[in-house]
């Protein structure tokens, strides 16, 4: 277990090291931040004082290279924009994506597993069909018009929930969440709803095929022949083999949901991550962005290396197949 650990660790911090590059020679192709920074009435002087101040005028492998080692010292350098360590924009508005995604995939998880093992379990029923037509819409239906009917419904028509905004929140280890509170959870409904449907359809679909494969085995007619009842047996025998895809797209997509909430947030107005790396773009504020991508790229590599050892612990025939 010890060298399966110490492989997937050299293995990630190898990948960090490649995404590093890729993320900051994209962002630095992308354009020039003085540009959209300095006013282009400013005379040639303070435009070459400015770029030396940042830094913008050494070659991009200097660049990258005094950027690996303010990271190594915890230092993503500051906002062109903010005018403030980019470390602590971004925790500033993480919380709220991080309370977002979770509850999506929380959501998500509730719902569409048990949904999904049970149209798989009776496959020929027509609350089956209905639940796996359901599924198809969901992946079918873009995010974005999906996040403003529920506004037009829900929001204007009736008018039970608010349209936009994260609520009032409060303080839990120094940390502001809005979900103890009756209209922070009230803000937070409509988002984490919107952001779980295309994961939820994920999870149907998948514990439902995980479900009928299942039910066929040996294994589930021998625990019949035992006198086991169908529900030991879903959850005993069922869930627990279908537990290691499942235990994948929770992890992926619990990271994906995170880095890719943009659409969601900038409809509902959410103060969170995704908001913040569209103002970023638009005003070429190099540091967010490059540290945004690698906030991305490092929690993708975290949750694989998690999933990695969830998977070691769930069969250990993986340990023994990573350590070869």
């Amino acid at each position: 277990m010890v060298a399966f650990i110490v492989r997937r660790m050299w293995q990630a911090l190898l990948v960090i090291i490649v995404m590093s590059m890729l993320v900051f020679y994209g962002v630095f192709v992308i354009g020039n931040p003085i540009d959209v920074l300095i006013s282009p009435d400013a005379t040639q002087e303070i435009r070459q004082q400015i770029i030396t101040q940042y830094g913008l005028d050494l070659p991009i492998w200097q660049q990258y290279l005094h950027f690996m080692n303010a990271l190594i010292h915890g230092d993503l350098g500051r906002s062109f924009v903010y005018n403030m360590p980019v470390v602590e924009l971004i925790a500033s508005r993480f919380p709220a994506t991080m309370e977002l995604a979770t509850m999506a995939i929380l959501l998500a998880s509730a719902i569409g597993i048990p949904l999904g093992i049970y149209a798989g379990y009776r496959p020929n029923g027509w609350p089956s069909k209905a639940i796996m037509a359901a599924s198809i819409l969901g992946f079918s239906v873009p995010t974005f018009w999906i996040g403003l009917m529920m506004i037009m419904v829900f929001a204007v028509e009736l008018g039970v929930l608010p349209a936009g905004g994260r609520g009032e929140a409060v303080s839990i280890f120094g940390i502001p969440w809005s979900f103890p509170t009756a209209t922070g959870l009230q803000h937070l409904i409509l988002p984490a709803v919107n952001l779980s449907l295309f994961k939820m359809s994920m999870m149907i679909r998948l514990a439902a095929s995980g479900t009928r494969e299942i039910m066929l085995t040996d294994t589930i007619k021998f625990a019949r022949a035992a006198g086991i009842d169908e529900f030991t047996i879903l959850r005993r025998h069922v869930l627990r083999l279908i537990s290691i895809p499942l235990v994948t797209v929770f992890g992926l997509e619990l990271g994906s949901t995170i880095a890719f909430a943009v659409v969601t947030e900038t409809i509902f107005s959410w103060p969170g991550l995704g908001k913040l790396i569209i103002d970023s773009i638009t005003s070429l504020d190099r540091p967010v962005m490059v540290a945004y991508l690698m906030m991305v790229s490092l929690l993708f590599i975290t949750i694989n290396l998690a999933v990695d050892l969830a998977y070691a612990v769930l069969d250990p025939r993986m340990r023994q197949g990573g350590g070869k």
